[in-house]
């Protein structure tokens, strides 16, 4: 493989995993959104991966919604409470966020951890030849 077939592969891997981030963060952001019970949840955004073939790299194949039932929540002093005095909330649990959050931060970080060696590689193999 090249360093810049390397270059490419893990460049491909930080866009995959720049987009994880930006899902986990913005499930985190809204775990208390409440809505009306006559309206959907928030829901949950997971990436999707997909393999580009021939070990070319990664891209996201799309973007999965969870549930847009979610859950209710007795909270009767909310001003968007139901008459029984419910809300809808998203069904996200933070500790799986949380996971997600952390694997994402390590998958991007190896991966700029590959563009910068194959770059220092490429820069000492031009040293080389001069």
């Amino acid at each position: 493989m090249s360093l810049f077939g390397a270059m490419n592969i893990a460049g491909s891997g930080l866009m995959l995993h720049r987009t994880w981030l930006d899902a986990v963060s913005d499930n985190i952001a809204n775990v208390n959104t409440v809505r009306p019970t006559s309206g959907n949840a928030f829901q949950a955004r997971y990436v999707v991966a997909q393999s580009r073939g021939n070990g070319t790299g990664v891209d996201v194949g799309g973007i999965q919604l969870g549930s847009a039932q979610g859950r209710l929540i007795h909270d009767p002093s909310n001003p968007m409470a139901d008459a029984q005095g419910y809300v809808r909330a998203p069904d996200i649990d933070l500790g799986d966020q949380m996971t997600q959050l952390i694997m994402s931060q390590r998958g991007y970080q190896a991966n700029l951890a590959t563009v910068e060696r194959a770059q220092a590689a490429y820069q000492q193999a031009i040293g080389l030849g001069r």
